[in-house]
């Protein structure tokens, strides 16, 4: 694993003086005696210190904007996420600029690249496809990346991550279901998002093998639509009847926007949810509790993400030491789902 960079904190520490004293210093700023000038340049170089270009310029050149890439921004669950990141962003002065990648890797590179031109202080990319073989691509643009939710597990170590615990939340989806009673549980995924869609199918898959209940092939829909990503309520529409025909008396949704879609073809098909099947999401996304019944979800700390994901930059911005997070999901239970036997489907 490649070693972590050396931070002015590093120094500092090592000095026994500030941060502030550390940053005057590398910039041989009159403030600071020669002296004590030199003696920290002289523990910089032997820390093999590597001064972060943008870091060094901000005094002087900050534009005081962030980038922010969203997959789409019509995307519920990112409204939220951006009004946190807006909460950390306005609190620092900083203005937040937005773009959409629509889930294709070259519009995020190039959303980079035109932030990295209109010289950002910092992006927050959400969603990313940047994995080891390609981040050469974005490896000259030269300000903190924060990836949120990254879709992939070769993150470049470049790069600082905030991400919820898919793994988990499909396990606390599954196991919510298990506890009422079902047998009999399905999984309606997409395609295209594959480190997020796989963390919660195998969330799903363990929480079936502790119970020691079956698992059916018959009983995992998941898009095709590798490239030409539809609509996820249209996934869910689409796919819902195919599960309901398999015999399944539960599913757990990959996020809440497919199973508006579930609960949509359930109408139309005169399924009753949750007296004939149970359906849980997985976001939380206001629209959740709105509609009939209210969905049972896995809830993403939105907001928490967003503020997380700024701090991280602002803190990357200062020089200041980070590490990346992993947040923890957590059910929220309402009308979808119920005790299997409660109604025709038992």
């Amino acid at each position: 694993m490649k070693k972590r960079k050396v931070s002015i904190e590093d120094i500092a520490r090592r000095a026994g003086v500030s941060h502030s004293t550390v940053s005057r210093a590398l910039r041989d700023n009159s403030l600071i005696s020669p002296k004590v000038r030199e003696e920290i340049k002289k523990i910089a170089r032997e820390m093999n210190y590597v001064p972060n270009a943008i870091a060094q310029s901000l005094l002087s050149a900050r534009t005081n904007t962030i980038g922010v890439v969203v997959t789409s921004i019509a995307d519920p669950f990112y409204a939220e996420v951006v009004e946190g990141i807006e909460q950390v962003a306005r609190t620092a002065g900083l203005s937040v600029l937005l773009t959409a990648s629509h889930r294709d890797f070259q519009q995020e590179i190039a959303a980079i690249d035109n932030f990295h031109r209109r010289r950002v202080d910092g992006i927050l990319v959400t969603d990313s496809r940047i994995n080891k073989n390609n981040s050469d691509q974005v490896g000259q643009i030269a300000v903190p990346t924060v990836l949120i939710n990254s879709q992939t597990q070769e993150r470049p170590e470049i790069f600082h991550t905030v991400t919820v615990d898919d793994f988990l939340g499909g396990r606390l989806a599954v196991e919510h279901l298990i506890g009422l009673g079902h047998k009999t549980i399905g999984y309606l995924g997409v395609g295209d998002r594959s480190n997020s869609n796989q963390l919660r199918l195998e969330g799903y898959q363990m929480a079936l093998k502790e119970a020691g209940l079956p698992q059916n092939s018959d009983w995992v829909a998941i898009s095709d639509e590798d490239n030409i990503r539809i609509s996820d309520v249209d996934t869910g529409k689409k796919l819902l009847s195919q599960l309901f025909t398999a015999g399944v008396t539960s599913i757990f949704c990959y996020n809440d926007m497919v199973a508006v879609g579930a609960l949509l073809a359930c109408q139309e098909l005169g399924i009753s949810v949750p007296q004939d099947l149970s359906l849980v999401g997985f976001d939380g996304i206001a629209l959740s509790c709105y509609v009939t019944p209210p969905l049972t979800t896995v809830c993403q700390p939105m907001l928490e993400i967003g503020r997380s994901a700024m701090q991280i930059l602002l803190d990357l911005l200062e020089e200041k030491s980070v590490e990346n997070l992993l947040l923890s999901p957590f059910l929220v239970k309402r009308g979808s789902s119920a005790a299997f036997g409660q109604g025709s489907g038992g």
